[in-house]
């Protein structure tokens, strides 16, 4: 086809779910967001589609090649190998390894760690060829931040290139295991007529990268930017295009981080990964139970300690909580870390269920660490935290919960309790509250009873409480 086919018209993108339309909306007709259209350049009629297929050199596997319709039990598994990171956490979240010919999008706040994670991980796992492209950093800047990481650098090529053509051309040269992209919004292909970072050129570019990943057999990782409403800069249609998404949480300030799984083809979701950011790169902490229980010394009002379970992984956390009287007449709620909708649910499930009168006083509640709970089970522990502030009462240090609260007061049971009370004993707490409805398959003897349980499950006294009255008399007693 001639160039002089080429024509360019401007279209606008919904930033949300990727939406197309001709004119400006106020509201995206898909999605229903408002203020969301951003326009755009796009140039149709190229002689060489974005899209184009990729040959792979000696070496690579290509599990996408075949394109006739296969039987689902003649497909063989051994394509869809996994390679591990030498990373335990990553690995963990990722479902045991990358998956070969896999896109994957990290996404987290400014300084948060992303380009770290995916420098150390090449740095620490030399076996593997990886070639890591950086759209914001010159090689030498690399090299710097590379030497403050420390580990093998004889496997790992820089390349500071944007040109989404020229990087593959130099992919195909190389043949890496692996390559990591920093960070998207920084790309363009010359197929699209637009700025970098513009809507259509993050869609064209993932676009072409996955088709890249796919055909080749190569894992894409890319770092993907994230707005102030805290979503991954682009349009929402990226998300849906890459095979994984990794979100990064924590306060910047602080020492931890969390690497959560949103989305994840290959493995379960809600997964999460704890770090702590030294002055040598991220380091993995495999029990972040110990990083979450209170620093503090013992007796003071206002904290609890929930048993949570973010997908597999059992981990127990303090929640604290500061209720006063309302200063300026109006009562205030404040919630870090938590739904403070679901907040204003359980203190009215208090005053109207239990007669705690908490209408006129200032509720603030936090959870420790900088996570973001959106676990039901943390009910239980909110409400304590809640209630031993109000009366000034602390909490034993040696006691936890796990439980959801209804709208009518009563305590409602939660899933995998049995994981979570073999974690409280395994950490030394000696008592945790559950819902008397909760069914255990295996229970841990209690100190009192005279059992003797499982040799490997250390004594926990397991009390059952149906609702909140029954939770005050046996806690505050």
């Amino acid at each position: 086809m001639a160039a002089a086919s080429n024509k360019t018209k401007t279209t606008w993108f919904c930033k949300n779910c990727g939406y197309e339309s001709p004119k400006w909306l106020g509201r995206c007709p898909s999605c229903g967001q408002w203020n969301t259209m951003a326009e755009s350049t796009v140039v149709t009629g190229k002689a060489t589609s974005a899209h184009g297929s990729f040959s792979a050199p000696g070496g690579f596997s290509v599990p996408g090649q075949t394109r006739t319709p296969r039987r689902l039990s003649e497909i063989d598994m051994g394509s869809e190998a996994r390679i591990s990171l030498c990373n335990k956490e990553v690995d963990r979240i990722l479902g045991g390894g990358i998956v070969e010919g896999s896109l994957v999008l990290i996404g987290g706040e400014p300084g948060i760690g992303k380009s770290t994670l995916s420098l150390q991980i090449p740095l620490f796992c030399p076996s593997m060829k990886t070639l890591y492209v950086s759209g914001e950093e010159s090689v030498r800047q690399v090299r710097m931040r590379a030497e403050r990481l420390g580990g093998d650098s004889s496997n790992c090529f820089i390349l500071s290139e944007t040109c989404i053509e020229e990087i593959l051309k130099h992919a195909q040269e190389l043949a890496p295991e692996l390559m990591v992209v920093d960070s998207v919004q920084t790309m363009y292909t010359q197929t699209v007529e637009s700025t970098a970072g513009s809507v259509a050129q993050i869609r064209e570019s993932a676009a072409i990268l996955l088709r890249f990943a796919k055909e080749t057999g190569i894992p894409v990782i890319l770092i993907g930017h994230i707005t102030k409403e805290g979503y991954i800069a682009g349009p929402k249609i990226l998300e849906h295009i890459v095979d994984v998404v990794l979100q990064f949480e924590g306060e910047p300030r602080g020492a931890y981080r969390i690497l959560r799984s949103i989305k994840n083809r290959f493995g379960s979701t809600s997964e999460i990964a704890v770090f702590e950011m030294t002055g040598t790169g991220l380091r993995e902490v495999e029990n972040p139970s110990e990083m979450l229980i209170p620093m503090h010394e013992s007796g003071l009002s206002g904290t609890a300690i929930a048993a949570m379970l973010d997908g597999v992984r059992p981990f127990l956390f303090e929640v604290q909580a500061l209720v006063s009287s309302a200063a300026y007449g109006t009562a205030q709620r404040s919630a870090t870390g938590f739904d403070v909708r679901r907040l204003n649910m359980l203190l009215a499930v208090l005053e109207k269920r239990a007669g705690f009168k908490l209408g006129q006083k200032d509720v603030f509640l936090n959870m420790a660490g900088g996570l973001r709970i959106t676990d039901t089970s943390c009910d239980l522990a909110v409400v304590a935290s809640v209630l031993s502030s109000n009366f000034d009462f602390p909490i034993p240090p040696d006691v936890c919960f796990a439980g959801e609260v209804g709208l009518s007061g009563e305590i409602r049971p939660v899933g995998q309790t049995e994981r979570r009370v073999a974690e409280a004993a395994r950490l030394g707490f000696k008592r945790i509250y559950i819902s008397s409805f909760t069914r255990l398959a295996t229970q841990p003897a209690s100190p009192t009873s005279g059992q003797s349980g499982p040799s490997e499950t250390p004594l926990i006294d397991i009390v059952r409480v149906a609702d909140i009255a029954a939770l005050v008399r046996k806690l505050f007693k």
